[in-house]
């Protein structure tokens, strides 16, 4: 069996908190507890939210964790190349088509269509796209592009799921699971001003880095049956899978930037020891 290699993969948005700690170790341990190899990677095609501080911070609460990790450390703005041709693969199979509609069109057309608006199951990307733009022709296509229309790169569900058939990936404490992407429609894999979507790099990283058992929470759980689906259409190898429970602090709330989380970084400049962080984040954790 190859070694075990593992990757923390956060992106530079905001300072890390406890959540984002109990990740980076638990992806550390499975790793060590293989004698394997642990990777750091930053995500950062989000342009618009990525910032300096942030990026220096994520190597500054690491480090003081105790965390070491091997490099040159992957940053996905210097691979969009990658990307882009992963779409330009896609494309000449006829796999993805490019989508005008906005949310506000995408929900009234749902609405008009008196289906139920149903939620992809990463609870990110909104309401389930009912197609509107699947069949528009080339010219239609052509036109609107040319015209500066924005618009986003959307897999054809259908006629990609019809390509591959059954799928099947592994997670390590609940065995082989049985690949069901169509439940997330025509996801969206880039947008006009957005090279690249976090379903399509991750995948392409994974892959490229030779990730053996990627670690995730609970909560992307769903997003590996399509990441599964984009590794059969792109011929990438499909790692193990692995995931771990979401912390939440004593207020009941799960700890996330959205949430204001009280950040590493604030622990660190406040005094705390780190013993005492991972005590209390082992606590948080029942372990």
């Amino acid at each position: 069996m190859p070694p075990t290699v593992t990757r923390f993969a956060p992106s530079p948005t905001g300072y890390l908190h406890l959540g984002h700690a109990y990740s980076a170790l638990f992806a550390k341990r499975a790793a060590t507890d293989h004698g394997g190899r642990f990777l750091l990677r930053i995500e950062d095609i989000d342009v618009s939210r990525c910032r300096p501080e942030y990026f220096d911070a994520i190597f500054e609460d690491l480090a003081w964790l105790g965390l070491e990790w091997e490099q040159p450390v992957r940053r996905q703005s210097g691979h969009m190349a990658d990307y882009r041709a992963a779409l330009d693969a896609l494309e000449t199979e006829d796999l993805i088509y490019p989508c005008f509609c906005s949310r506000k069109e995408i929900r009234a057309e749902i609405a008009s269509s008196g289906a139920a608006p149903h939620i992809n199951p990463d609870g990110m990307t909104g309401p389930i796209y009912p197609g509107t733009c699947r069949n528009l022709s080339a010219d239609e296509r052509q036109t609107r592009i040319s015209s500066g229309d924005a618009y986003a790169l959307r897999l054809d569900m259908e006629s990609a799921k019809g390509r591959v058939g059954d799928l099947i990936w592994r997670d390590l404490d609940a065995g082989k699971v049985t690949a069901t992407p169509e439940v997330f429609g025509d996801a969206v894999l880039a947008r006009k001003d957005e090279p690249t979507s976090y379903h399509l790099s991750v995948v392409l990283d994974d892959h490229s880095q030779g990730i053996t058992l990627v670690t995730r929470g609970e909560d992307l759980r769903s997003a590996t049956h399509l990441h599964r689906l984009l590794q059969s259409l792109l011929r990438l190898d499909t790692p193990d899978y692995q995931f771990h429970k979401l912390l939440s602090g004593e207020d009941g709330r799960r700890f996330a930037k959205r949430n204001n989380s009280v950040a590493l970084r604030t622990l660190r400049e406040a005094g705390s020891a780190v013993a005492d962080v991972l005590a209390k984040m082992r606590h948080l954790a029942g372990e």
